[in-house]
């Protein structure tokens, strides 16, 4: 799917589901990484992120228009468009927008580094690099030891 689908899919379930036009812009962002999409509040665009489309198809892609198109009408309505206002949650609920979309690697996929406890043994996976000096064991209270660097 390309840009201009992109674009005609989301003025369509403007329309069908929230009975609204969408006006600004809808676009893969490829630089996404954690999140599904965003609506950006300053140019009223939502940017998609294309790797969930690729591993999850047509459907969750639809899940995550439906989701950044709360928040571009509530915006533009000058409502509640955050996660945590009233006015979001029930428009959400109205046209069946889930609150988040599947994570595309798991935690243990994204990790880039292993830890192991000098006392118990137990490993550890981060994805980022940890303070052995200040991080402790979370089982017995042992000093960690950088075990692994995966990536």
């Amino acid at each position: 799917m390309d840009n201009d689908k992109l674009q005609k899919l989301t003025e369509s379930i403007s329309e069908n589901e929230f009975g609204l036009l969408f006006r600004h812009n809808a676009y893969f962002n490829p630089r996404l990484r954690t999140t599904g999409g965003r609506y950006l509040l300053v140019s009223h665009d939502i940017e998609i992120n294309p790797k969930q489309f690729e591993k999850f198809g047509e459907k969750a892609l639809i899940d995550i228009i439906k989701h950044e198109l709360c928040h571009y009408h509530l915006h533009l309505q000058r409502k509640g468009y955050k996660h945590k206002d009233a006015d979001f949650k029930m428009l959400s609920q109205k046209v069946g927008a889930p609150r988040f979309c599947a994570a595309i690697d798991s935690y243990e996929e994204r990790a880039n580094y292993i830890y192991k406890c000098v006392g118990c043994g137990e490993t550890f996976k981060r994805i980022r690099k940890v303070n052995t000096k200040k991080m402790v064991c979370g089982k017995c209270k042992g000093k960690l030891r950088l075990h692994k660097h995966l990536k």
